[in-house]
């Protein structure tokens, strides 16, 4: 029972000291066993303190941690971009959710043992589980506002703290702390439990639900064809989905079953196509504008996808196109302005080869195009991102210059947010856009202004998207996985 600087005594769970593990799966099950331990004692204190008076003690449990330390400068095949430290050192990261993340972390500490042939230690960390998340997986308990109950809620228990809820690491701020230690992981715990509230929060979906694989739309008709594609799939018995997922965490497993559509809808809601190790496809309808698309790409970013696509609308820029024709970016105009502050404008967004091939094989083959035909239909070139959805009603002449001397074709506001956050966190992105108006030439986004033609390629475009998402989930994980996303000094994490 150890005192705090006020002398108030503070009540921890008990502990013991750090256990060394060179077998993945019984290092991630005493993770399970120290994270199960810690929230249980906080949510059994939690309902004892709740309907009574402020208890005369404080009550406090750490998230556990994984440590490793090397002293070689071990040779590590150089064709991975993750699974290994850089050089010999102290490195260490706190862990939540070890359910959520099984697979996952197995997956890492595995590497770090083939790696570098040194145990890793599990214990647990010096960082306070805020009472918030402790009892966020358990639908009885709520943790009410400041102010509700009889005592302030700080005195009694640790709450969500901003200065260990950042993305110091993946910006390349926080490469050591006052220890020493480096960073294990991209993100901290406590990081990641806010943005799992967060995503229950903005889609309506558990964050168990999401699956590696992500699409992000900015118009409703791709739900629909969404649901429309997953249902057959899961009239196939031989597809490997078992299961979709909308809204209010409303689950199908058969195609005629009844989803039930929420009253009112949630900021973006979110639409899982699942499989049963994680490897289906997610769709998550954000909206129009970059912040919408900054804040569903900051929380997702911490299940650790294996790719995101956005498959939109776009404002087609060059004469030569018609409604209905598709774009792959291949670079991109950042007046977004939306990750300025996380990445500076001066940083190029590259275009990955594997998502590039993924996407114009996808319509090749959706469309049934080939080479030089495909570029009836299909256009790559740089996209243009605004933060202005009505731009086109100021002075012109200032825009038309800078997007004509960039070269763009196109013109949207969420596609060069995706592009940049991924590039950030680590996770490999495209884009893969629709044409739906054509401002500079009359053409502007007005009731029957759609084309058959558009309205063919607009049916046919989610369908491409859900392809290449396919062709890259049969891809090894160590070639999807860039070592262009990986800068001078990279976590060992994914």
């Amino acid at each position: 029972m150890p005192a705090n600087s006020n002398s108030i005594p503070v009540i921890t769970p008990p502990s013991g000291p750090h256990e060394t593990f060179t077998d993945a799966k019984a290092a991630v099950q005493r993770l399970r066993d120290l994270y199960d331990q810690a929230c249980t004692f906080l949510r059994d204190r939690f309902e004892q303190s709740a309907s009574g008076d402020q208890p005369d003690t404080r009550f406090r449990a750490f998230y556990p941690q994984i440590s490793l330390t090397t002293t070689s400068h071990v040779q590590i095949d150089t064709r991975l971009s993750f699974g290994h430290v850089a050089a010999p050192g102290r490195y260490s990261t706190t862990i939540t959710r070890p359910d959520l993340f099984e697979n996952y972390l197995t997956q890492q500490i595995s590497l770090l043992l083939e790696h570098h042939d040194v145990p890793v230690q599990i214990g647990f960390s010096d960082t306070p589980i805020p009472v918030h998340f402790a009892v966020a997986n358990d639908p009885n308990i709520t943790v009410p506002q400041e102010g509700v109950m009889s005592f302030p809620l700080r005195d009694v228990f640790d709450v969500p703290d901003l200065a260990s809820t950042n993305d110091d690491i993946v910006n390349g701020v926080a490469l050591k702390d006052a220890d020493g230690v480096a960073p294990l992981a991209p993100f901290t715990a406590q990081r990641v439990d806010y943005s799992l509230a967060r995503l229950s929060h903005y889609t309506a979906t558990k964050p168990e639900d999401f699956q590696n694989h992500v699409l992000f739309t900015n118009y409703q008709f791709y739900v629909d064809e969404f649901e429309a594609y997953a249902r057959l799939m899961l009239g196939d018995p031989n597809s490997g989905y078992d299961a979709f997922v909308g809204p209010g965490h409303h689950k199908i497993t058969s195609p005629d079953q009844v989803l039930p559509v929420l009253a009112k809808l949630p900021q973006m809601p979110s639409y899982h196509l699942k499989r049963a190790d994680g490897t289906g496809i997610t769709l998550v309808n954000i909206g129009v504008g970059p912040s919408n698309a900054k804040t569903a790409t900051d929380h997702i970013a911490v299940l650790r996808p294996h790719a995101w696509l956005m498959v939109g609308h776009c404002a087609g820029l060059r004469n030569s196109q018609r409604l209905g024709d598709f774009v792959l970016a291949h670079a991109y105009l950042r007046e977004d302005k939306a990750l300025d502050d996380d990445l500076p404008i001066w940083v190029p967004i590259p275009p990955l080869a594997e998502i590039q091939i993924a996407l114009e094989q996808a319509v090749a083959q959706v469309t049934k195009l080939e080479g030089y035909e495909l570029k009836r239909i299909m256009r790559t070139g740089t996209v243009a991102s605004l933060d202005n959805r009505n731009w086109e009603l100021r002075d012109q002449s200032g825009p038309v210059q800078r997007l004509s001397q960039s070269r763009a074709i196109a013109l949207d506001m969420e596609s060069a947010t995706i592009a940049a956050n991924g590039f950030r966190f680590r996770v490999p992105y495209g884009t893969l856009l629709c044409v739906s108006d054509k401002p500079l030439h009359g053409e502007l986004k007005l009731p029957g202004m759609a084309s058959d033609f558009y309205t063919s390629q607009v049916a046919r475009h989610l369908l491409i998207g859900i392809q290449a998402m396919e062709s890259l989930r049969d891809m090894p994980i160590e070639r999807i996985h860039s070592r262009k996303l990986r800068s001078f000094e990279e976590t060992a994490f994914l």
